[in-house]
């Protein structure tokens, strides 16, 4: 882990192997983490370097573990760390009904197991729509929503930030992005079987879907496109 830094993590440019797939390929390192693994973070961690840091994009849940026990230790108390998000953005936000599970180990799982209801998940792509300002009252600091979608410089298409799926593109042609027929800056919390959290700042918008498709080609870029039309 010496030879990453927070930021290749939160963009998923670390190099480090991993295999994300589920279940067409059921003995794959997500898999392992998530049901085999009591700290999944360390897991994560221990994985070798394929590539060399920022060299190549590749998707891994198991970075946002590794973050996760990242900041366990910085927090240090067991009773610090847990208390940590519902003090520092559920409460503060009005997330109620959020539930975030833990590893075996005690560390929260960032990559999977957050709880909650459809309003408090759109309360969570507000704050994010507003830049991290609730109410008038800045959760997050200022600038982090700029960064969370900056295209990262290894993703092809530029389709991803800092734990953000975007749809900016490398150009500002249509064709380049990973939607086409949606808004530029639309940028995404994407779920399991087609669960998401839709940000579209130009059209002050956000959605949410909780559905379960085991196709994960389920229609999002026709369903967001329908409701974008439905209003005026």
């Amino acid at each position: 882990m010496s030879t990453n830094t927070v930021d290749q993590l939160l963009r998923m440019s670390s190099g480090l192997e991993w295999v994300e797939a589920y279940a067409e390929q059921p003995v794959s390192d997500v898999n392992i983490m998530l049901f085999l693994k009591p700290d999944m973070g360390a897991y994560a961690a221990s994985k070798p370097l394929s590539v060399q840091p920022d060299t190549v994009w590749s998707y891994s849940s198991g970075t946002a573990n590794i973050l996760c026990r990242m900041i366990r230790d910085v927090l240090g108390s067991r009773e610090e760390y847990w208390a940590f998000p519902r003090r520092e953005l559920f409460n503060k936000i009005g997330m109620r009904s959020a539930v975030w599970g833990t590893d075996a180990s005690g560390t929260f799982i960032g990559s999977s197991y957050l709880y909650a209801t459809a309003r408090d998940y759109a309360r969570f792509g507000l704050l994010f729509l507003n830049d991290g300002v609730w109410q008038g009252q800045r959760i997050l600091p200022e600038g982090w929503v700029d960064y969370t979608t900056t295209p990262t410089p290894a993703a092809p298409k530029g389709q991803y930030g800092a734990h953000f799926w975007l749809n900016g593109g490398k150009t500002s042609d249509p064709a380049g992005r990973r939607y086409p027929q949606l808004p530029q800056d639309t940028f995404f919390a994407v779920g399991y079987q087609g669960q998401i959290i839709a940000i579209i700042p130009s059209h002050k918008l956000v959605i949410v879907r909780l559905g379960m498709t085991y196709d994960d080609n389920w229609g999002m870029e026709t369903f967001i496109k329908s409701v974008l039309s439905a209003i005026p």
